[in-house]
């Protein structure tokens, strides 16, 4: 047998396992939750509101469940979340290989998009490669690129910026025109980076109240390190920056609908034809709701089934994990020709010079 059918093999076994897990679960609000997903999954509450069994039946309704799932698997493109949709840190989750098998045999288009602004898309191109994924690297996009499109639609000619972030935000602004500047830029751009300090704080402020604009990458004020705890994010500090000047930051990132809108022009196809699948209600579906793009939330990742009675809106589909998309189904199967007549259902083309990749 070879390497790779034993890596197949192996994937779906654990697949199968969790999946097995996920459907004898019978935890109730109030559970220890953790990020791996199957101890996430319990039963509805026999006393649940309306609203909460309306939820629950999203998962495990057999009928409004299968038939939300055959019209994601219909659909022509897939805007994918990374972390905690296709790994946790350097472990791939269950189905993700499978998921990239089935969307590239039935001619799907679709792209992984982060709000992380660190990597760039050839980094993140080598993380998946690492894990078992191989996938080119324009089938990625990150905050940081949206970002730099943001700015080249505000600033044609280009312009000069102070950043606070890694080597991703910086090239994707080199590449759209843009040099940096700490003496009097146009932007202050804060993405997501190790190196915040009070000098580098103290900069950004400055130059906001000089009448630098404010812009962040994202507004998510918490990410996870390695072992699962908590450090701050571009949105903490972001806050920090608006406090004190008293001004308010354009954001690029989930759950903004401008990084959609880019996404869904990157696969060419309306967004009737694109799902997102995600595991976080606060970015992922929330930019789906905002975009009218069918959001999927995974409890693969942050997200639990106790923790959707927070929000006011709910996802479109709800699944254990990406291991529930892939089928046989040959009727899920996207021709040239089905996909040249939905890429010229697009209208506007994207406020770009160039193209994207």
């Amino acid at each position: 047998m070879s390497s790779n059918q034993q890596t197949t093999d192996s994937s779906r076994d654990l697949a199968s396992q969790f999946a097995n897990r996920l459907s004898t679960q019978d935890h109730h609000a109030g559970g220890d939750h953790h990020a791996g997903g199957d101890d996430k999954i319990g039963q509805c509450p026999p006393n649940a509101s309306s609203s909460v069994k309306k939820e629950w039946a999203l998962l495990r309704d057999p009928v409004i469940h299968s038939e939300r799932l055959d019209a994601i698997r219909s659909k022509k493109g897939y805007i994918i979340d990374m972390d905690g949709v296709i790994y946790h840190g350097t472990t791939l989750l269950p189905g993700a290989k499978e998921l990239v098998d089935f969307l590239q045999k039935n001619n799907k288009k679709f792209i992984f998009l982060t709000n992380n602004s660190a990597p760039t898309p050839r980094e993140l191109q080598s993380k998946l490669e690492r894990l078992g994924i191989n996938v080119g690297e324009d089938h990625f996009f990150t905050s940081g690129q949206a970002t730099a499109y943001f700015l080249k639609s505000q600033s044609p000619d280009g312009g000069t910026v102070y950043v606070i972030g890694e080597p991703g935000l910086a090239y994707s602004l080199y590449d759209m025109g843009f040099f940096m500047n700490d003496h009097n830029p146009d932007y202050v751009v804060l993405g997501e980076s190790a190196t915040y300090n009070f000098e580098k704080l103290t900069k950004a402020v400055q130059l906001v109240q000089n009448g630098a604009k404010l812009i962040a990458t994202h507004l998510d004020t918490e990410n996870l390190d390695s072992i699962g705890r908590k450090i701050p994010a571009t949105g903490a500090f972001t806050q920090c920056v608006e406090v004190v000047t008293n001004t308010k930051a354009f954001f690029c990132g989930k759950p903004s609908a401008l990084i959609m809108r880019y996404a869904q022009r990157v696969l060419g196809l309306s967004r009737l034809e694109t799902c997102i699948i995600g595991d976080r209600m606060d970015t992922d579906i929330v930019a789906g709701i905002t975009s009218e793009i069918d959001p999927v939330l995974v409890l693969s990742g942050v997200t639990s089934m106790e923790m959707l009675q927070q929000y006011a809106y709910r996802p479109y589909l709800i699944l254990g994990g990406v291991y529930e998309i892939p089928d046989d189904d040959e009727s899920h199967m996207v021709t040239d020709e089905d996909m040249e007549v939905a890429a010229r259902r697009v209208s506007s083309p994207i406020y770009i010079t160039k193209p994207m990749y």
